[in-house]
């Protein structure tokens, strides 16, 4: 019984390694940026794959809530076959705060159909992508504007970095002299975010990265700590 179990899990780890390299369901961005003087924004889904996939999608608030989210997706479920390309729309259901961001995130299962092979591990794969309400009247802006905004200070164990700003703050990458600080996520407008120090609390220059809308990586910021 050790040895069948043993196979199982090998099986399935070689599953899900050989899985990850077929085409999958492609999503047609990293990001979702809604434009405030928009009523709806959509999203791209590809299926390259031999395979027909049965697609849910969902949005979360930004601490991972479904409450008081103002936005729906159609369709929110449906099977897209192989070959076949799907247009998500979201659509805005109620007002936001105009003078800032807000962040919201946008979930999208992909469910593999059954398949006719016997021994044949499947696996569901969910994507969790950012969506982003930029008010109309930060049209024309960017977030790389406000970066030198950012206020950086150490409190114990911890990196804390405070937004002033009016843009939700992406992080590629945070630094404190060669250290990469790990957890470095984002930060939303108006708040402080914390992340956890690199081994050995190091201190030293910081820079940091952030990402744009397009998901690529802008320039290399510096602030005093």
């Amino acid at each position: 019984m050790r040895f069948i179990h043993y196979v199982l899990c090998i099986t399935a780890i070689f599953a899900t390694l050989f899985g990850s390299a077929r085409a999958g369901v492609i999503i047609g961005g990293t990001r979702v940026i809604f434009d405030g003087h928009k009523k709806e924004a959509s999203l791209n889904i590809n299926n390259p794959d031999n395979a027909a996939y049965l697609i849910q999608s969902w949005m979360e608030s930004a601490n991972g809530g479904s409450e008081n989210v103002p936005f729906i997706i159609t369709p929110p479920l449906y099977r897209l076959d192989k070959g076949q390309q799907n247009v998500e729309r979201i659509v805005m259901t109620d007002s936001l705060p105009q003078q800032k961001e807000s962040l919201f995130w946008l979930n999208i299962k992909a469910i593999p159909s059954a398949s006719q092979k016997q021994n044949t591990l499947q696996i569901a794969v969910k994507t969790r992508i950012k969506l982003i309400y930029r008010p109309a009247g930060l049209a024309g802006s960017l977030p790389e504007e406000e970066a030198d905004k950012l206020t950086w200070k150490v409190s114990g164990d911890r990196l804390l970095v405070s937004n002033p700003g009016r843009f939700v703050m992406n992080f590629n990458e945070v630094r404190i002299g060669n250290n990469k600080v790990e957890d470095a996520t984002y930060v939303l407008p108006g708040a402080t975010a914390s992340f956890s120090l690199p081994k050995g609390h190091p201190r030293g220059s910081l820079s940091f990265k952030l990402i744009n809308d397009f998901g690529s990586t802008g320039a290399e910021h510096r602030a005093s700590l």
